[in-house]
């Protein structure tokens, strides 16, 4: 599969039962054995479930309830969406059940806000990008890697009751769980302060990533 250059555009899909669920374009940072890097920036092209864009824009949490079921039952519709507010970093390393994302205050001074670790499966690499898919896990950590907080614990079990979080899922997440806090506690990986993801910059020149033609053929 082929090797993405810095500054291209790469896809990151989220595929539940050979059906797109998610489509997200991003900047190339840097592709490597270790981790394929990308960015984000306000005003990036992406595809989401209408549930889930109704969740954010209205607040409503059974928004998010019903976008879980329609996940369950395979019953969903995309719909565009622009990314806002923050920008961040995806580190997506081979192999790997998790990924690890720095956020930062992209209308502000671009300071990292945190760490965001999130259960995934390992990522598959497809021409346009790569496929994935959110296991509704998470993991938020403080940008000085002080404190870190599981999040959307109910939304996994709910997940795991549904049938979209397997057992085999659950088993590599148990596991991964584990590898992520070691990561966090040794200042590791993308974490470790000479690494310098955490003051990483957006490239002005770039321009906002969009979605190709194609974006919900699956090969």
């Amino acid at each position: 599969m082929r090797e993405f250059q810095p500054g291209q555009t790469a896809v990151r899909r989220d595929v539940f039962r050979r059906k797109v669920w998610s489509a997200h374009a991003l900047r190339v940072v840097e592709d490597t054995a270790e981790a394929l890097v990308l960015g984000c920036r306000p005003g990036a092209e992406s595809l989401a479930p209408t549930t889930w864009i109704e969740s954010l824009l209205t607040g409503d949490e059974t928004a998010r309830l019903r976008a879980l079921a329609n996940l369950a039952n395979g019953n969903w519709q995309l719909g565009r969406w622009t990314w806002r507010d923050t920008a961040h970093l995806q580190w997506v390393p081979p192999d790997s059940w998790f990924s690890v994302n720095a956020f930062f205050d992209a209308a502000g001074d671009d300071r990292l806000t945190r760490w965001y670790v999130n259960f995934q499966h390992p990522m598959r690499r497809t021409p346009i990008g790569f496929d994935t898919f959110d296991l509704l896990l998470d993991l938020v950590v403080a940008p000085d890697l002080s404190r870190w907080d599981w999040k959307d614990e109910d939304e996994y079990a709910h997940g795991r009751r549904l049938g979209v979080v397997s057992e085999a899922d659950h088993r590599a997440v148990e596991k991964a769980r584990e590898e992520a806090v070691a990561m966090i506690e040794g200042a590791v990986g993308p974490f470790a302060a000479e690494r310098g993801l955490g003051t990483w910059r957006y490239e002005p020149h770039w321009p906002d990533p969009q979605l190709p033609t194609g974006v919900l053929d699956l090969v």
